[in-house]
């Protein structure tokens, strides 16, 4: 069983579902802090040949340190829903899937969810289905597990659903092998390994791609069919954790 941890994100970019299409297992980290100004409350779409930043405003009900993604709700008395789907609507209006897909979006924003991530979690899993990933999809609030910090935490919800391999993102690299090689996995003998992706181009409105949209740019130019194999297309080999320092971590071993 290999599995893959990452907070839920609003409107991922393409290599998170390639992670979520790689791995047995994703868990869903709800039960941490939200971070403001995160992609947990933001992300890009392409507008006009330029990116366009898309914010959820959230509400600022409890202390800094009590708001996790779980328990944090955005604004309802804010039309941002409203202009979110104006902003999606004006940006791909034109785009060749634009009618198979917009009113796929709508119906999910028009939901009532009671946190942000029930609303993040909800489109992540409407897409997968939709595009025929079946990974197995779990938040880890619902995991009976060992409380922890970064890479400890981690290890303690592999340990929880007996994963033995995980795929980590590269941009938990600086705190997983910040005190030794591959921090608390190798120390509970899990398999660490990375998520290595190579962007793939797809036809896209404008005359300059733009990599690193949201999962919305390529369904609104591709279609669903056709999104999973262009996902897929991206898809580099893993590396172990060791091989990923070897390769990348060379200039930096006399700070770790």
């Amino acid at each position: 069983m290999r599995c893959a941890i990452m907070q839920p994100t609003y409107m991922p970019w393409i290599g998170y579902f390639s992670m979520i299409d790689k791995v047995d297992v994703f868990v869903f980290l709800d039960d941490v802090q939200l971070v403001k100004r995160s992609w947990q409350v933001r992300n890009k779409i392409k507008s006009n040949g330029k990116e366009l930043l898309l914010t959820i405003p959230i509400v600022k009900d409890k202390k800094r340190n009590d708001m996790l993604i779980q328990n944090s709700s955005y604004c309802k008395k804010e039309n941002w829903k409203e202009k979110h789907l104006k902003s999606i609507n004006h940006s791909y209006s034109k785009a060749k899937c634009y009618y198979e897909v917009y009113p796929f979006i709508e119906k999910i924003y028009w939901k009532n969810h009671a946190s942000i991530a029930q609303f993040n979690i909800d489109i992540i899993k409407r897409i997968c289905e939709k595009i025929g990933i079946t990974s197995r999809l779990i938040v880890s609030s619902n995991i009976n597990k060992n409380k922890g910090k970064k890479d400890e935490l981690l290890a303690n919800i592999c340990e929880s659903i007996n994963v033995r391999r995980f795929l980590s993102a590269q941009g938990a690299v600086p705190y997983i092998e910040e005190n030794n090689p591959g921090g608390e996995f190798t120390e509970r003998k899990i398999e660490l390994y990375y998520h290595m992706y190579n962007h793939p181009i797809y036809p896209q409105l404008g005359n300059d791609f733009i990599s690193h949209m949201g999962i919305f740019d390529l369904l609104f130019n591709t279609g669903f069919d056709h999104a999973l194999e262009i996902i897929r297309s991206g898809n580099e080999k893993d590396l172990f954790y060791l091989d990923y320092r070897d390769l990348f971590l060379q200039n930096a071993r006399g700070n770790m």
